[in-house]
C-alpha cells in the first residue's frame, strides 16, 4: 500500500565549493598548473594575470576616446607614410646591445623543466639485429624473442611457450632447439648479458666475454658455474673449502663478480626514460638562526574574472526588455562568472591552508630545520598538527602526502617528518626516525666481515637507552631496505 508522509531530516553534505577545495588541496604543484590550465580552457570567464586597476582602465579609455588622441594618431599615421627602411638597414653601425633584451631579474622564477631522452633498450637491440647474419625465418624468430625481453634484458618466458605462440599467432613453425640457437645470437648483442634466462646465465655471459681471462676471472667463472647458490647466500667458507682456495683468492674472484651488471637492460632504460623532476611546494631557508618559509610561486597564480564577461553581465542586467535568448545568455554568463569566483577563492584558500599547516610543522620540528640533524626530529603524527591548526586530520593528510619542501639540507616529502613516538629508559619520548638513524649509522660502521645481527643491534640500542625488541629492530631494518646480517657479509 502506498503511503505519503511528510518528514523533516537534518543532513550534512559537502558543498561543490568544499569538494573543489579538497581536490585542489591534495594535488602537488605540477598537477595544480595543469588543473588551472584545464579550468581556464573550460571557463572563458576565467583569465590568467593580475587584474588591472579600474581607475587606470577608466583613465586609459578616456584618453583613447579624447580628440587629442585622434590628432596624435593622425600625426603618427603621417609619420608612418614617411617611413624609410634604409634608415634601419645599417646593421654594421647598430650596437649589439640594442638588438638584445635583458629585462630579466635575478629573482625571476625559471619554470623550464629539463627532460632527458635517448634511444630505448629495445631500439638498440633492433639496430643490432639488422646487422646480424640471419635469414628471413630466423629474423622473424629473433624479433619475437627481442619483443619478449623485459626492461632488465631477461627472457622470462620458457622457449616452448614462445614456440606455441609463434605457431598460433604468426603461423611460424619452429622448434625449441632452433629458437635456442637464435637466442644465442641475441646473447652476443650489447649490452653484455642481454637475452639471459636467469641471473646465473646473465653473469656467465658477461664474465666469459672478458678479454682478460686472469686467474681471478677463471675462478669467478667456476664459482658462478658450480657454486652459484652458495654464492648468492654468501656462504664463502663453504666455497673456499670446496674449491680448496684461500680467502684472498676467493675475495679476488668475488670482486670480479660484483663488477658485473645483474640488470644489463636497465643500463639503457634509465637513460631513455624521461626524468620526473620534483618541484617543491614550499621553500624553507635558515638565516641567522631564523627560519623563513614561503610558498612556491607556482602555487600562487594570478587569476582574474574576465572584464568582458563582467561587462556582459552588467549589460544584460541593465537591459529593460529581455528576450528568451537574453535570459539564457544572462544565466550562462552568471554561471561562468560564479564558477570562476569559486575557483579563484578555492586557490586562495589552498594557499592559506598550505602555509598555515606547514608553519605548524616547522614550529614543531624547529630544532631539526635549524640543524638538519635527523636525531632532532620530534615524534609527530597527523593529529598533533590538526589540533594545532584546528583543522581536520584528513586535511593535514592531504597536505602531507604529496607536497615537498626545499630546505638547505635537501628536498623532502612532508610526510617523512611524521613519525611515531618511542619511550626511552628515562621516560623521554623520542621519534622512531631518531632510532632508525642510529640503526643506520651502526650498520654503516659495522665490520662487514662480521656484520651485526638483529640481536646485537637490539643490545646496542638498549645500551643507548632505547629498550626495543629484536622483532622491532628487524622491522625498522626492513623499512630502511637493509638486508639481514648474512647478506651484508663481505670478505
Amino acid at each position: 500500500m502506498l503511503k505519503q508522509t511528510l518528514q523533516q531530516k537534518l543532513l550534512q553534505k559537502l558543498s561543490p565549493q568544499q569538494i573543489q577545495l579538497m581536490k585542489l588541496l591534495q594535488v602537488p604543484t605540477m598537477e595544480l598548473e595543469q588543473r588551472i590550465k584545464e579550468e581556464i580552457e573550460g571557463n572563458p570567464a576565467l583569465e590568467e594575470g593580475a587584474d588591472a586597476d579600474e581607475e587606470e582602465i577608466r583613465e586609459r579609455e578616456e584618453y583613447n576616446n579624447s580628440d587629442d588622441t585622434d590628432n596624435d594618431r593622425d600625426e603618427e599615421r603621417s609619420r608612418d607614410d614617411d617611413f624609410d627602411i634604409s634608415d634601419y638597414m645599417q646593421d654594421d653601425e647598430m650596437p649589439s646591445y640594442k638588438l638584445s633584451a635583458n629585462n630579466h631579474s635575478p629573482d625571476d622564477e625559471d619554470r623550464s623543466m629539463p627532460i632527458s631522452s635517448g634511444r630505448t633498450f629495445h631500439e638498440n637491440l633492433l639496430t643490432q639485429l639488422g646487422l646480424a647474419d640471419l635469414d628471413e625465418h630466423e629474423r622473424e624468430l629473433a624479433l619475437t624473442l627481442v619483443g619478449n625481453l623485459d626492461d632488465d634484458g631477461y627472457l622470462r618466458r620458457d622457449l616452448i611457450n614462445i614456440v606455441d605462440d609463434l605457431a598460433f599467432s604468426q603461423n611460424l613453425t619452429t622448434t625449441e632447439k632452433e629458437l635456442g640457437e637464435v637466442l644465442s645470437v641475441i646473447q652476443e648483442f650489447e649490452p653484455a648479458g642481454v637475452g639471459a634466462r636467469n641471473l646465473q646465465e646473465c653473469l656467465l655471459i658477461q664474465i666469459k666475454r672478458r678479454k682478460n681471462q686472469s686467474p681471478a676471472v677463471q675462478l669467478a667463472t667456476r664459482v658462478l658455474e658450480d657454486h652459484f647458490e652458495s654464492f648468492t647466500k654468501k656462504h664463502y667458507d663453504k666455497i673456499a673449502k670446496r674449491l680448496d682456495i684461500t680467502e684472498e683468492e676467493l675475495k679476488a674472484a668475488v670482486d670480479e663478480i660484483v663488477r658485473l651488471n645483474p640488470r644489463p637492460g636497465n643500463s639503457m632504460t634509465d637513460t631513455s626514460r624521461s626524468i620526473q623532476h620534483v618541484v617543491p611546494d614550499f621553500l624553507l631557508n635558515v638565516e641567522d638562526n631564523d627560519i623563513k618559509l614561503s610558498l612556491n610561486g607556482r602555487n600562487a597564480p594570478e587569476l582574474r574574472i574576465s572584464r568582458t564577461y563582467r561587462n556582459m553581465l552588467q549589460t544584460y542586467a541593465e537591459s529593460k526588455e529581455k528576450s528568451k535568448q537574453d535570459k539564457e545568455a544572462l544565466m550562462f554568463v552568471k554561471q561562468k562568472i560564479d564558477s570562476a569566483k569559486w575557483f579563484i577563492d578555492a586557490i586562495r584558500q589552498r594557499q592559506e591552508t598550505l602555509l598555515y599547516t606547514m608553519n605548524a610543522i616547522v614550529e614543531i620540528q624547529k630544532e631539526y630545520f635549524l640543524t638538519g640533524d635527523e636525531t632532532k626530529l620530534k615524534p609527530m603524527i597527523l593529529k598533533d598538527v590538526a589540533e594545532r591548526v584546528n583543522l581536520d586530520i584528513s586535511t593535514i593528510s592531504r597536505v602531507a602526502n604529496s607536497k615537498y619542501v626545499q630546505t638547505p639540507y635537501g628536498t623532502f616529502l612532508i610526510k617523512t617528518f611524521f613519525s611515531e613516538s618511542l619511550s626511552t629508559d628515562s621516560g623521554e619520548e623520542v621519534s622512531t626516525r631518531e632510532v632508525k638513524k642510529i640503526l643506520q649509522d651502526a650498520i654503516d660502521q659495522e665490520n662487514k666481515s662480521k656484520p651485526l645481527t638483529d640481536d646485537r643491534l637490539a643490545k646496542l640500542l638498549k645500551d643507548k637507552g632505547y629498550n626495543i625488541a629484536r622483532r622491532t629492530v628487524a622491522k625498522y631494518r626492513e623499512q630502511l631496505n637493509i638486508p639481514v646480517a648474512r647478506l651484508r657479509k663481505e670478505l
